[in-house]
């Protein structure tokens, strides 16, 4: 068969990724069942999706929302090509396929309308982040797509809140994870997510210059190594690296912390060097950061190598003298968000799965919050009929029709709203230490609908 990629390619350019390829990046699955609704003449019902997720990962008390901007992106551009299709047909898998599920593609758009929370904003177990209201054919395709881009951008943005929060408002936080992420879109929608929850800055230069941001970054050890071998000293090293740049930390791990302090400390002494930084990535950080500090008392001081919330707060606790973290590795892995998309509604008619331990709530939805004083006191999931006079409702709508109803908003919004967002949380929320998290409500109209989507079912 002919092949959508060029073989006479290198594999590496094979497996990149355009907005182009966009549609086809998505589950076989999602292919056969839109054939198959075609087939039925069902393709064009309204149908509603929802994607939550039904459990927060263990030790997380709260997620915050993230990657909306990307799959609106997504669904703005979402279309198929001839040499798509072609490809598709080759594949002898769509031979019994309705023939007009190729027309459907060649000239299918998203049409349909998203609502969906504001990228920023606390969500709890069973809150959707976001419904798709479309035909069912677009509706289906676009899960894959959109599920990878909520749950990662969700699980990095979290993180990123809970550093924050635990390390204070004054503390530097930098994004460290581009070596670590699963992959280079990762990466990029990793930094992205990072400073949207809370950081100051990112080392990945492309997604920094992308997003209109500063790069930020010190030195690694090959540098001090090379220099030193090459030039006799670490002291050569440093004074090279300052030349160039002034403002950058030095790195001072590489063979003796304590030493090499001191040494930088006599040139600051001897003003031959204006130090404004310098960063540990191994070895006690408690006790090396306070010794560093009482040799350079005027010196910031970050921390890399293996950071994560909890190892902040850790510091922290034992009174470790540091100015700054670079998070990386734990930052960009970990405990996935397991987000779900589910069918609540087709044509007017409320669904619901019904499977042991997932279990799926029918009709279409929404959170409405509660605060008091400015503090988060409760969250209600009903029915998008229903009505709170003193309570927000949390999901917004953002494309009508295929078409964005607001322009993308910038990181630093973003950012503002997550801050504000964890601040409103009840301090046993935001505690590392507790499984405390919010207990949804579920409203009696909703409740009302379950039951009685039971009955029909049965």
């Amino acid at each position: 068969m002919t092949s959508l990629l060029n073989y006479d390619m290198p594999l590496s350019e094979q497996l990149n990724v355009s907005s182009a390829d966009y549609s086809l990046l998505t589950d076989l699955y999602q292919l056969t069942m839109a054939a198959c609704y075609k087939g039925e003449n069902i393709d064009q019902k309204r149908a509603s999706f929802e994607l939550f997720a039904r459990k927060l990962p263990e030790g997380f008390n709260y997620l915050i929302a993230m990657g909306l901007s990307q799959a609106l992106e997504y669904l703005e551009k979402f279309s198929f090509n001839q040499t798509q299709i072609e490809a598709l047909q080759e594949t002898g898998i769509f031979a019994s396929a309705p023939q007009q599920f190729w027309s459907l593609l060649a000239e299918g758009k998203f049409t349909g309308d998203v609502w969906a929370i504001p990228e920023g904003t606390a969500v709890f177990a069973l809150e959707p982040l976001l419904r798709i209201e479309a035909p069912l054919w677009q509706a289906q395709l676009v899960e894959t797509y959109l599920l990878n881009c909520l749950n990662y951008q969700t699980l990095i943005a979290t993180r990123a809140a809970r550093s924050r929060d635990v390390a204070g408002e004054k503390t530097t936080l930098l994004e460290f994870g581009t070596r670590r992420a699963f992959s280079p879109q990762a990466s990029l929608w990793a930094a992205r997510a990072a400073l949207a929850g809370g950081l100051d800055a990112t080392s990945n230069v492309l997604a920094a210059l992308q997003l209109g941001e500063k790069p930020s970054g010190t030195m690694a050890h090959a540098l001090v190594m090379a220099l030193c071998a090459l030039e006799g000293s670490e002291e050569k090293a440093f004074s090279a690296f300052h030349q160039y740049f002034p403002g950058a930390p030095l790195l001072i791990d590489t063979y003796d912390t304590i030493a090499a302090a001191r040494k930088l400390a006599a040139k600051v002494k001897a003003g031959e060097i204006n130090l404004t930084g310098i960063r540990l990535d191994s070895g006690d950080l408690v006790a090396l950061s306070k010794q560093v500090k009482e040799i350079l008392p005027d010196t910031l001081i970050f921390a890399s190598g293996d950071i994560d919330e909890w190892e902040i707060a850790r510091l922290k606790q034992n009174n470790a003298q540091i100015d700054g973290y670079g998070i990386g590795t734990r930052l960009v892995t970990g405990k996935p968000v397991n987000g779900v998309y589910k069918l609540v509604e087709i044509e007017g008619i409320p669904v619901m799965k019904k499977s042991s331990g997932k279990v799926s709530y029918p009709g279409r939805k929404q959170i409405f919050r509660e605060f008091v004083n400015g503090e988060l006191k409760a969250d209600t999931l009903g029915l998008v009929s229903e009505n709170y006079p003193n309570r927000q409702p949390l999901l917004k709508l953002f494309m009508k029709d295929g078409k964005r109803l607001e322009p993308q908003e910038t990181i630093k919004t973003i950012r503002n709203r997550t801050t504000a967002s964890v601040v409103s949380l009840p301090a046993q929320v935001r505690n590392l230490d507790s499984l405390s998290s919010m207990s949804v409500d579920i409203s009696s109209s909703l409740q009302e609908l379950i039951n009685q989507t039971n009955r029909d079912s049965n």
